[in-house]
């Protein structure tokens, strides 16, 4: 099945983390590829050139992005619902405002 969006990412990464909890607040379709498996990470140095996560590959906008805020900004204007609604900040641990969850 083929999909627009295809995310690079390490489990261990925060930044990756921070996408991928964007992405499924969003409920975006999103074809993961983990670089902690070896052919997934020469792929991805084939295609971006580095092996740097999170990287995003957007084939119906074509972009690719290394970057989490980047990341973030254009899977919010190109695939949020339009109407920007007012944050609403969540506390976890040592009652931090968690970024993950604000996108």
């Amino acid at each position: 099945m083929f999909r627009m969006l295809t995310l690079y990412y390490r489990t261990t990464c925060a930044f990756s983390r921070r996408v991928m909890a964007v992405v499924d607040r969003m409920q975006l379709e999103v074809e993961l590829k983990n670089i902690e498996d070896s052919d997934v990470l020469a792929e991805l140095e084939a295609i971006g050139g580095i092996a740097k996560v999170p990287y995003l590959i957007d084939t119906a906008h074509a972009v690719s992005l290394y970057e989490s805020d980047a990341i973030v900004a254009h899977l919010q204007t190109k695939y949020g619902k339009g109407a920007v609604t007012a944050p609403r900040p969540r506390v976890h641990i040592a009652d931090n405002v968690c970024i993950s969850c604000e996108g």
